[in-house]
């Protein structure tokens, strides 16, 4: 298969400096290439096999959801799908800078939804029934477990659709938050269970902003820096910048306006 691409033989085992050098021909031969095309596909599954760390990365945040961390690996994995399909290289912002806000927003959401152990849409649940025959069948086959592209193509399914069922496999069952896993005499979950850090939160906006904000023009920034960063007035910003506090005032709503704009884009 021509391509025009370099091979790589084991895209997981990639080191991270190369995988990014790497991505960037991949991400530029993937924006001319047609999608569905054989190209297409080993372009963008090589793409996402080598950036597999930054889902293991952002997952790294909930190791103390041990037992859970097969699912947050699975729906982090949809994260960085839908990054690789939305990322073009002409934003000038590294992959992973773009990418982690994606993969640790999917996680979120997927801890959020707490309705999966009492319902699990329709869909899904009929997916379920076929991904656990097709697992079978394909293991059977291969003499391994069939990967989520293996199972896509068997099932004609999307990758994110495959991923969804599987997590959905596990919705099935609850835990009381009055049990003891450590056995009578041990503390319940209830009582174990950590709370959120609301500093946290800031966190994760500032690296949803950090794409969208190094996607503005060079004036848009600077007024973002002295407003947020140095603490200026729109007094001070004017005589910085030659332009009436009004003007200003204006061009600061302007900005706020479009980067909460997108970022509720990219919630949805």
């Amino acid at each position: 298969m021509t391509t025009g691409l370099p091979e790589v033989t084991d895209p997981g085992k990639v080191a991270p400096r190369d995988a990014r050098a790497l991505s960037k021909l991949f991400f530029d031969r993937l924006s001319v290439l047609q999608e569905g095309t054989a190209e297409y596909q080993y372009a963008r599954n090589t793409l996402i096999e080598m950036n597999m760390p930054l889902v293991r990365y952002a997952a790294g945040r909930f190791r103390n959801r041990a037992d859970e961390m097969e699912d947050i690996i699975q729906v982090g994995t949809i994260g960085l799908i839908k990054a690789i399909d939305r990322f073009e290289l002409s934003r000038e912002v590294e992959f992973p800078t773009f990418a982690i806000p994606y993969i640790i927003g999917e996680i979120k959401r997927f801890f959020r939804d707490t309705s999966w152990a009492v319902h699990v849409p329709r869909r899904l649940q009929e997916a379920r029934v076929e991904l656990a025959k097709t697992t079978d069948e394909l293991h059977s086959r291969l003499g391994r477990s069939p990967t989520v592209g293996e199972l896509a193509t068997a099932m004609r399914l999307s990758e994110e659709e495959v991923i969804e069922a599987r997590v959905a496999a596990n919705g099935y069952t609850s835990a009381s938050l009055d049990a003891t896993p450590g056995g009578d005499g041990e503390p319940a979950l209830a009582d174990v269970i950590g709370e959120e850090d609301p500093a946290m939160e800031l966190v994760e906006n500032f690296q949803s902003l950090s794409p969208l904000i190094a996607g503005l023009g060079e004036r848009d920034r600077r007024i973002l820096h002295l407003r947020f960063v140095e603490e200026l007035t729109q007094a001070q910003i004017g005589e910085h910048l030659g332009l009436s506090q009004m003007h200003v005032s204006r061009l600061l709503s302007r900005i706020v306006g479009r980067l909460r704009q997108e970022m509720l884009a990219d919630c949805s």
